[in-house]
């Protein structure tokens, strides 16, 4: 039997929670919790704390809590490369960037057809090393989370960064406000969570589902594969059996591979990303509004497929 801090909507979710096992409080004090990453090397996970213009640290190792970087231009979602190097999507310096091994910083893309980019959100790196990064305005929307402008490019999309030449592209075109974004296990999926309903009122609180093309270096026309039961979808990771966990306003949705809601993690606070840490991949990390949450899950964070 499953403890309070699961809901349980469909079998299947029994084997994935466990009962005997309860959501912790690893953090809080933040003003707006995000972008988690997650460093095997070094047991550790940092996560956004936006408004404050900080990096945090948890290290599993001990269980400290400390600031990693700041300032740091606003930074929300991150992700980590193939040579385990940190990808950050920075409002305030509406850019994607990564930091190397010498600690540098480089800038991967800033701007699209010679427009500045609106404020970078969330990334994902594909198996080839591309990486797929959403735009929406939130950053320039004000100055709560980066520096107030109107966008250059008049429009929210998701790009990719050729691994190769650094040529930006737009690979979704028809999203309101794209956020969240992450491959299925074998990347010929693409999903993307729409929250347009900050900025359009009859927007609905989706993550889609868009085909990669065969290129792997575009996508098809997407499709509805969830939608939210309650507040938006923001951030989400996917398991190794093709199961996303996202974000929501009441905790954390998992849906099984067909878009079934099939069971929740209760979360006391509006909950913008999740990420996979641990040893054994089996660790759910959880940003809540003002707290880092972490339960341990019978499943583990997909891998990337070995490059083709």
């Amino acid at each position: 039997m499953l403890t309070k801090d699961y809901v349980v909507y469909d079998d299947r979710f029994r084997r994935l929670a466990m009962g005997n096992v309860h959501v912790e409080k690893l953090a809080e004090g933040c003003r707006w919790a995000e972008g988690p990453a997650y460093f095997p090397a070094g047991k550790y996970l940092i996560w956004s704390d936006i408004p404050n213009d900080r990096l945090m640290r948890y290290d599993e190792t001990d269980g400290s809590v400390s600031v990693f970087a700041t300032p740091c231009n606003n930074q929300n979602g991150h992700t980590v490369d193939l040579e385990g190097r940190l990808i950050a999507c920075e409002h305030r310096g509406r850019a994607v960037t990564r930091i190397e091994h010498d600690g540098s910083r480089k800038v991967l893309a800033d701007s699209f057809e010679g427009k500045k980019l609106n404020s970078p959100n969330d990334a994902v790196v594909k198996s080839d090393g591309s990486v797929w990064f959403t735009d929406p305005s939130y950053g320039i929307d004000g100055e709560y989370e980066g520096d107030k402008a109107e966008s250059e490019i008049g429009a929210c999309n998701v790009y990719r960064i050729d691994p190769a030449t650094g040529a930006v592209t737009a690979v979704i075109t028809d999203m309101v406000r794209p956020n969240g974004l992450a491959f299925s296990p074998d990347e010929s999926i693409l999903y993307v969570a729409d929250t347009g309903a900050t900025h359009v009122a009859d927007c609905s609180p989706d993550i889609r589902a868009y085909p990669v093309a065969a290129d792997g270096k575009s996508v098809g026309a997407g499709r509805t594969f969830a939608t939210s039961d309650f507040g938006l979808f923001d951030g989400f990771r996917v398991d190794i059996h093709g199961n996303i966990w996202s974000s929501a306003g009441d905790g954390v949705n998992c849906y099984a591979p067909d878009g079934v809601l099939i069971g929740k993690i209760r979360i006391p606070e509006v909950v913008a990303n999740v990420e996979f840490g641990a040893r054994k991949r089996n660790r759910l990390y959880i940003c809540g509004t003002t707290s880092l949450y972490s339960v341990y899950l019978n499943t583990q964070g997909a891998k990337r497929p070995a490059a083709k």
